[in-house]
């Protein structure tokens, strides 16, 4: 592919990605949570060479396979899906590590073919090669010309399985002997994942027992849960004491003068927040989930400085002294967070868009509802949360302290399914994610399989829908240990964070420590037989940009 073109495609996909991000931090609206993303890596820009001092491709380079655009229907031929993919440490009879970041565009990613993250310290270890797989329906892996609801018909999970199984079986790797890495028959691969896709590493060897020969799933929500109010827990549990009680205290009287005060009682609250041109009570309450959801940007290297813990210094920091665990109380700490997110915060959510588009949720016209056009991530994740995943991060039941507003429950997000997807949902009555199909399918916290790494952390927000819940009956053993940390989201894929954290060091160590014993019994069932010039040269492989 020439230069200029390759350049025309990257500026057309940047201005693709700022088209559907509405706000700054890549979401539709500002009532929608954040997806249990995994964390971007970006590789270093460095020549590299192989073990033999051979000078490899750039680790921007683009490659390109033919994938199945319907694996039950394989006349309906193929599509394009992006890869990119590194072997700087392999040799004869290595892993394969395989990873996809789920959903998102898979630019960005480079750095977990490197040793930047845990893929590349397995493949340094075990002298193996590494992949990033992009996600089909996400970036410009596409099977279909628009996110129509009609054409979102071959976006399932077990598709995206399928996908990693073809891929696996039939892929052609730039590197030398690479039409001959074929899963089991010549080299051992591992598949690696975080959050979603860490869930769907261990989705996977449930459904393709043998493919895999061992899985890293960090952060892995295996359980699909609707009413995911426990998504707040382990913020609650964690955060400053004192912020955690004056928090609840707002929310309580927020909730309760939005269901029972008046008309002027409500409206200051709206005022307090800058937010007197919204409507629906349930948005404005609902609004103010977004400093919690800022935890889940949190790393064990952010420090005091994250915005979450400004927020809460915002709250508990009055003349210089610090509050107590039981805090300031509701009259300093509604004026106090009022402040805070009237000073810079609500400029920082919304960018240039007014409230009511930045945070409202009730008008099916908006374009981040109706827009189809491809590379939309919000919208190919919306499709999944909708159908099959759940996750609706809401206020906790009565019986338990809340962090958020109780007035944005399930049919909040119900809603806003039959906008997103009118050709599919209707809106009496609402729409339910499936997720005790999923559960079963694929077997949620009661997941067992052999050789599969979990690896979580006590500070994740996404905690309680992995093996690690309170609520899991699933414990950690031989052939499926579960390493835990004081880390947060998917801290344990990322290297540096070690540095700072012993314990996700020791659950790095673990998992390292877990594949050297998994790939050492490791028998191929038709060893290689190539000689060393053979392997040098050229092979006919998926075509390669160098972005």
């Amino acid at each position: 592919m020439l230069p200029s073109v390759r350049k025309l495609l990257g500026a057309l996909l940047s201005l693709s990605l700022l088209a559907h991000a509405q706000l700054p931090d890549g979401r539709a609206h500002g009532n929608i949570p954040p997806s249990p993303l995994v964390p971007k890596v970006i590789a270093d820009d460095v020549p590299l060479t192989d073990v033999l001092g051979a000078a490899l491709p750039p680790l921007n380079t683009t490659y390109f396979f033919d994938q199945l655009i319907d694996h039950t229907n394989p006349s309906l031929g193929t599509f394009q899906q992006r890869f990119w993919h590194t072997w700087e440490w392999y040799e004869e009879g290595g892993p394969i590590i395989l990873f996809t970041p789920g959903e998102a565009a898979a630019d960005g990613y480079t750095g977990y073919l490197t040793n930047k993250t845990i893929n590349g310290q397995i493949a340094q270890q075990q002298k193996g090669a590494t992949i990033v797989l992009e996600h089909r329906y996400y970036g410009l892996s596409n099977p279909v010309p628009s996110l129509s609801v009609k054409n979102l018909k071959y976006h399932t999970i077990q598709q995206a399985i399928d996908d990693l199984d073809y891929f696996a079986n039939n892929v052609v790797l730039a590197m030398p002997g690479g039409d001959q890495v074929k899963p089991n028959v010549n080299n051992p691969w591992i598949l690696v994942g975080g959050s979603y896709s860490g869930a769907l590493t261990g989705w996977t060897m449930v459904n393709k027992p043998n493919l895999f020969r061992a899985g890293y799933a960090s952060s892995a929500v295996v359980e699909s849960i609707t009413d995911f109010w426990g998504y707040f827990e382990p913020i609650r549990e964690f955060m400053p004491k004192n912020c955690s009680a004056d928090v609840e205290a707002v929310i309580s009287h927020i909730d309760e003068v939005f269901t029972i005060g008046t008309a002027a009682q409500k409206n200051q609250i709206k005022a307090n927040f800058g937010l007197q041109n919204m409507t629906h009570l349930d948005d404005v309450a609902g609004a103010l989930r977004n400093n919690l959801w800022d935890w889940q940007s949190l790393s064990p290297d952010t420090g005091t400085e994250g915005t979450f813990f400004k927020f809460c210094d915002a709250l508990e920091v009055k003349s210089g002294q610090v509050a107590s665990e039981a805090g300031w109380g509701l009259d300093h700490a509604l004026p106090a967070w009022g402040a805070f997110w009237n000073a810079t915060y609500l400029k920082s959510l919304c960018g240039n868009q007014d409230v009511v588009s930045c945070l409202g949720s009730y008008d099916p016209t908006q374009t981040y509802f109706t827009d189809t056009s491809l590379n939309n991530a919000g919208r190919s994740w919306t499709w999944i949360v909708c159908n099959q995943v759940g996750f609706f991060q809401e206020g906790a039941p009565i019986t338990d302290p809340t962090l958020v507003t109780r007035l944005v429950q399930p049919p909040y997000d119900e809603r806003q399914c039959t906008y997103w997807f009118p050709g599919a949902f209707g809106g009496n009555p609402l729409p339910q994610p499936n997720v005790e199909q999923l559960n079963n399918a694929y077997h949620g916290w009661n997941l067992k399989v052999d050789r599969l790494f979990f690896a979580n952390g006590h500070r994740d927000p996404w905690r309680e829908a992995t093996v690690s819940a309170s609520g899991s009956p699933t414990s950690s053993t031989a052939s499926q240990p579960i390493g835990i940390s004081d880390g947060f989201h998917c801290s344990d894929l990322i290297s540096a964070n070690a540095v700072v954290d012993p314990t996700v060091l020791t659950v790095q160590q673990q998992g390292l420590a877990n594949m050297k014993t998994w790939l050492a019994d490791f028998k191929p069932s038709q060893p290689q037989r190539r000689t060393l010039e053979e392997k040098r040269r050229p092979l006919r492989f998926e075509r390669a940009d160098s972005a």
